[in-house]
């Protein structure tokens, strides 16, 4: 059962929000790959690190960051959304959501709103969590805690998300990260079930805006090392908000995709949230989908749609 906190939880406005503060870190390889959740204390998928468990970090604490809002998403840039989606091919029972934002010009869209299991997307926010606790907690990460944030982000090894998990204290840790980092919308999952962590496209891009702005809960090294890890996905799993990029490069992207067979229904989730440089600009973009009949088309509709949103801010008519 969710908690009571978690329950009176608000949707997420459709408003980008800015924050501010701090944490630190540096990475070591490691090697993995999995679907996009398992138990706590489970293992699931090729190379888990097999290092020591990690102790819990600190909880976090302090005052809840202020909230600065930015502009709201501008009607025209939703409409010209709107209309790239129509070319759009979502097959019937899948649903989408997207969210983007132009960092130099602070122009937004989002398409659809709603809730939906983030899959593997959610290891991004469950590092931004341990950072935070870090930092809380005056100290450094462990090369344990390295070796596991590697292994999760790179490669998306459930076993070492779940170390991190059990490390940040679940879903009341990760909820707790989040009220600090601005998303209002997400609820970590039930117990070791942190791949079914419910989230709106509108929460993971104020989340990305805590990882690429300059305004955030997380500091310069922090927020360095995220990026370098979500730009450095293996080979087979850097597909998603990367097909809208100028560049296939490391420098033209960073992300992090989820993608999660459900059992009750036999459809896909299938998620992709990051930065990517177009024309000269960077974008943040989300995208999330659930109800594909297979993970092919869940990827297709995802890539179509991070580039309509792109297409959507790029377009000077509006």
């Amino acid at each position: 059962m969710r908690s009571p906190r978690s329950r009176r939880r608000a949707r997420a406005p459709r408003r980008v929000l800015l924050y501010a503060a701090v944490a630190s870190a540096v990475a070591v390889g490691a090697t993995g790959a999995g679907t996009a959740y398992v138990k706590a204390g489970a293992h699931a998928g090729t190379g888990a690190v097999s290092s020591p468990a990690v102790a819990p970090a600190s909880a976090a604490a302090g005052e809840e960051a202020s909230v600065e809002p930015v502009a709201e998403p501008s009607a025209d840039r939703d409409a010209l959304l709107a209309a790239a989606m129509r070319a759009v091919s979502v097959e019937e029972g899948a649903d989408v959501s997207v969210a983007a934002l132009d960092l130099e010009s602070g122009e937004s869209a989002a398409y659809r709103d709603g809730t939906f299991d983030t899959a593997s997307i959610v290891k991004v926010d469950i590092l931004a969590a341990l950072l935070l606790q870090v930092q809380d907690a005056g100290r450094r990460l462990t090369p344990t805690e390295r070796a596991y944030a590697t292994a999760m982000i790179e490669h998306s090894d459930n076993a070492s998300a779940t170390a991190l998990w059990d490390a940040i204290g679940g879903a009341a840790g990760l909820d707790a990260a989040n009220e600090r980092l601005g998303l209002t919308g997400t609820t970590g999952g039930d117990g070791g079930l942190w791949g079914l962590t419910r989230t709106t496209a509108a929460d993971q891009l104020v989340l990305l805006r805590q990882v690429f702005g300059d305004d955030s809960e997380l500091s310069d090294a922090s927020r360095t090392y995220l990026r370098k890890l979500m730009g450095s996905i293996a080979a087979g799993q850097d597909w998603g908000v990367s097909a809208a990029a100028s560049s296939t490069s490391g420098s033209g992207w960073a992300l992090k995709n989820g993608w999660l067979p459900r059992g009750s229904t036999g459809r896909w989730d299938i998620n992709s949230i990051g930065r990517i440089t177009a024309g000269g600009h960077e974008y943040l973009v989300a995208v999330l989908s659930d109800g594909n009949t297979t993970k092919e088309k869940g990827v297709s509709l995802v890539e179509a749609a991070a580039k309509a949103a792109v297409s959507a801010l790029r377009d000077t008519s509006a």
